[in-house]
């Protein structure tokens, strides 16, 4: 992992001065603050737009509701964008042949990799960490408090599953120098995992399987298991990183 530290400090004031950082952090804001808004508002547009022509009766709004909308939003926009954030790293710079005068410097390989798998991930962790600010906010202000520790390992298992997204992404991007084949990478897995979800005896250990132990710490309810999806998620992300290593040392650049 030499020189790791200098690279990822790089990567950093990369993502800050393509304002990267700074837009996937002001879009998780629109998300995390329009979710209890859409959870409170909706029902009510809803009856606005069918009076006169038929009834619709809908359940008052709750907490519960905000905090779904709000996961729905960050499961689609966040995985698109964790998506987005990744299906460059490496193929943009293997195709413009700065990977190659990079690694001339005393830096190894793994570190490169290491380096901006770890950037992309401070980078979803801080916008994720601004989303659910401002959802916990705006429910407190609509609906009602919640637990703040439930919430935040709830953000920290949605941040999870978003690395993951972008984890397979970035294995597509070391395999490639195409950034939009590393990007159909992603969303293919995207949607077969969407898919694979469904089965319970698979789907609890898939990333999107961490979207049941989030709710249940959110609304204060810790009785869904989180250990095991968490783990699989970790376990997962280390082993699509230890294949992207594998695949992108004996690469000629």
């Amino acid at each position: 992992m030499t020189g790791f530290g200098a690279l990822l400090r790089k990567e950093i004031l990369e993502q800050w001065r393509t304002a990267r950082l700074q837009l996937v952090a002001t879009v998780f804001l629109l998300v995390g603050l329009s979710s209890p808004l859409l959870a409170r508002f909706t029902p009510e547009i809803l009856k606005a737009v069918a009076s006169g022509q038929f009834q619709i009766t809908l359940p008052t709004p709750t907490a519960a509701d905000a905090y779904d909308q709000l996961a729905k939003n960050l499961g689609q926009f966040g995985a698109l964008i964790a998506v987005l954030l990744a299906m460059g790293s490496v193929a943009t710079e293997k195709e413009r042949g700065t990977a190659a005068l990079i690694l001339t410097k005393p830096a190894s390989r793994g570190a490169y990799l290491a380096a901006k798998l770890v950037a992309i991930a401070i980078t979803l962790g801080v916008a994720t960490a601004i989303a659910a600010a401002g959802a916990w906010f705006y429910t407190l202000v609509l609906f009602e408090p919640l637990d703040v520790a439930g919430f935040t390992a709830a953000a920290l298992l949605q941040w999870l599953a978003l690395v993951a997204f972008a984890t397979i992404t970035f294995l597509g991007s070391t395999l490639t120098r195409s950034a939009l084949a590393a990007a159909g990478l992603g969303i293919a897995a995207f949607i077969v995992l969407g898919i694979l979800s469904i089965v319970p005896a698979i789907g609890t250990y898939l990333p999107t399987g961490l979207g049941a132990p989030a709710r249940a710490l959110a609304l204060g309810r810790p009785g869904v298991e989180a250990l095991g999806p968490t783990v699989a998620s970790i376990v997962l992300v280390g082993a699509l990183a230890g294949v992207a290593w594998l695949a992108f040392r004996r690469q000629e650049l």
